[in-house]
């Protein structure tokens, strides 16, 4: 699973969470085991919800997404049902000879987004954070406070369940013939599957097997010509199909399948989509916590309606990349916000700092934290930064919204996305940009669609094609670098400790801290809002700030509801400095840059040992543990650590060795 490095130099780092704009390989391609798809095999890698990596995608780096931004725990669905699965296949064309290192001089900086202070006085050091997965971790804490792990894939005994080997008895042919008179699509009213090893026993495990894998059939033996058949039919006509999950679900049993997902190089959205391609359901009946990164090893609960562990479990053994486990039947979904946040398992490689200057890093990182900034990824990576779409919403600059999402742009894209561009900006239609585009469920493809559907003079219309959650972080964006800038503001003009004026929460209301009450506070306890309608403001020098930065971008403080409800912004608080919890560390040294340098879940549950270190070796190695609280960007972390840029521009700009 290894992939190339990126050498950590002053001024410049890899790490970023959940970044999933770094064009590079799969390490791995997804396996797929006879009888684990029935339709094709193909397409479970290239379903693809994501086009342009300017798209704010989930705050994937974010130790979770913030509460209450996403109004929905599941996978957003497509707009129009009956719409054909667009971009299974890759059209395979070569990206521009421009080098990736080029492009990104047209990204983002941290001072482009307010990103510009440390809390800390120790020196900077170098170190390599290596692109393999297993250098990055990120285990959930449930909202009972226990960290997720996954260390039991054993499946919860039930007598309901088919036997294990019902799950692979029916041929590739059968499962697509099945499937297709499930969902009616054939003309057929039946299928007939011939017995041919005949015992009672392999006809009730076919029994099984199409009641279990399709429900809503019914099934019955014939003999034709002194043959023995299993006959698949529909009991109930096409009602059946509305909810064919409850034919055959266990009423004792409770509705929710929960289960620990622990995957590889996959957010969780496009993980759903895949699980949900292999069972042959939607991917709106699976519902989770939080949102978890792409490039690394991440671990999480998921929850999914009335596909048993058994189903499930089978999958383990199709995937690479993915391994489900601590099965459980409850009776309820999971809520996005439900989480208490997430612990990292960090190893910064090749580490230039002494154990001196590691010491006083980590410590500062115990004792008192880390600015709470959002994160790079949280701003798009190419020339049209994600908060700038987010602004022209805000002023209801509708032309200016399309422009931005569609025109032709300098960075890192793929080039069906360059001509797709290319394309709309020489023709201005739609319907002929559209098929530019194999891939048509990304941002740019929905917009185009709508744009195709409503008409030019229509662009709100067209534009609310586009899933409800991926719209409002747009504007989510423009809030976040807005509080960017000011809490540098504020650190700037304030330092590290509470002042009259500051803001502080008690229960969920922001009230201010007066000269007298100032020393019963610390900085810890200190908010500042993200602008909306429903906060307040500091009584100080930052609250003409934000208006001053409000009023430059062409919108009022004071009147922040839009025209439009979904664009209204309440507002909402957030702390400028972060603790993290469970703070540990250690130095290691090692010689092989290629050993894993701790165990995963994965690892324990198949009996490997534990990496030994030498006393002495080539290179020393950080190792960071540490539990952050939802919201809040493990790259800041890394960030107050190694006192570094970790914008992909200043990376790729000072070392493009990874590239390589």
């Amino acid at each position: 699973m290894e992939m190339s490095s990126v050498s950590l130099k002053r001024g410049c780092l890899v790490v970023e969470d959940n970044d999933s704009v770094v064009p590079h390989e799969e390490t791995k391609k997804q396996k797929v085991s006879e009888g684990c798809l029935t339709n094709s095999q193909d397409g479970v890698e290239k379903d693809g919800l994501h086009c342009s990596e300017s798209k704010p995608g989930p705050a994937e780096a974010e130790s979770t997404m913030k509460d209450g931004e996403n109004s929905s725990a599941q996978v957003q669905e497509e707009e129009e049902e009956d719409e054909e699965e667009d971009g299974l296949s890759e059209t395979g064309e070569e990206e521009e000879p421009e080098s990736f290192a080029d492009m990104m001089k047209h990204g983002l900086t941290e001072l482009d987004v307010g990103i510009s202070k440390f809390v800390s006085s120790h020196q900077g050091f170098s170190g390599i954070l290596k692109e393999r997965y297993s250098d990055f971790v990120v285990h959930e804490i449930g909202k009972d406070g226990q960290i997720s792990h996954l260390d039991d894939l054993s499946v919860p005994v039930d007598a309901e369940d088919p036997p294990e080997d019902a799950l692979s008895v029916l041929t590739a042919e059968d499962r697509q013939q099945l499937q297709e008179l499930q969902l009616f699509k054939n003309k057929e009213t039946s299928v007939a599957i011939q017995v041919i090893e005949d015992t009672k026993e392999k006809r009730t495990i076919i029994h099984q097997a199409i009641k279990s894998l399709f429900p809503g059939l019914e099934t019955k033996t014939e003999d034709r010509e002194g043959r023995k058949y299993i006959v698949a039919y529909h009991a109930a006509g096409k009602k059946a199909l509305a909810n064919p999950r409850k034919h055959s679900w266990p009423k004792s049993r409770g509705s929710y399948c929960h289960f620990v997902l622990y995957k590889e190089n996959k957010d969780t959205m496009d993980a759903i989509n895949v699980l949900s391609k292999y069972l042959r359901v939607k991917p709106n009946i699976f519902s989770y916590m939080g949102t978890k990164d792409k490039r690394a090893i991440t671990v999480q609960e998921i929850a999914v309606l009335k596909i048993s562990a058994q189903r499930l479990a089978h999958l383990n053994k199709c995937l690479m990349n993915f391994k489900l486990g601590n099965f459980s039947y409850q009776k309820t979904p999971l809520k996005l916000g439900e989480l208490q946040g997430n612990h990292f398992t960090v190893v910064l490689r090749n580490i230039t700092g002494t154990d001196e200057q590691v010491q006083q890093a980590m410590q500062s990182l115990k004792e008192t934290g880390f600015i709470n900034y959002y994160g790079m990824q949280r701003f798009g990576t190419t020339a049209v930064p994600t908060y700038q779409v987010g602004r022209a919403i805000l002023q209801n600059s509708w032309t200016e919204v399309m422009d931005l999402i569609l025109k032709p742009r300098s960075g890192a894209e793929k080039g069906y996305l360059v001509k797709c561009r290319e394309e709309w900006a020489k023709t201005k239609d739609p319907a002929s940009a559209l098929k530019k585009l194999p891939v048509k469920r990304c941002v740019e493809g929905q917009l185009l669609r709508g744009l195709a559907k409503y008409g030019m003079k229509n662009i709100v219309s067209a534009f609310g094609i586009i899933p409800r959650n991926n719209r409002l972080m747009y504007i989510h964006s423009y809030q976040s670098y807005v509080w960017n800038n000011m809490v540098s503001r504020r650190i700037e003009q304030y330092g590290l400790r509470p002042v009259p004026g500051d803001l502080v929460l008690k229960g969920a209301t922001a009230t201010y801290i007066e000269e007298d009450d100032v020393n019963n506070y610390s900085i810890h306890d200190v908010v500042m809002p993200l602008p909306g309608f429903d906060v307040v403001y500091p009584k100080h020098k930052i609250s003409e700030a934000y208006r001053e930065m409000l009023a430059a971008d062409n919108l009022d403080i004071d009147n922040m509801r839009h025209t439009i409800r979904d664009y209204s912004l309440s507002g909402a608080y957030r702390k400028i400095i972060i603790r993290p919890q469970s703070v540990s560390w250690e130095v290691v040294a090692y010689d092989d840059p290629k050993i894993p340098l701790f165990n995963t879940d994965v690892d324990n549950l198949e009996g490997k040992p534990p990496p030994v270190f030498a006393s002495e070796g080539k290179y020393r190695a950080l190792k960071m543990d540490f539990s952050l609280p939802p919201s809040t960007y493990a790259t800041m972390a890394i960030r107050e650590v190694l006192k570094m840029d970790t914008s992909i521009k200043n990376q790729t700009q000072l070392n493009t060795s990874w590239l390589r």
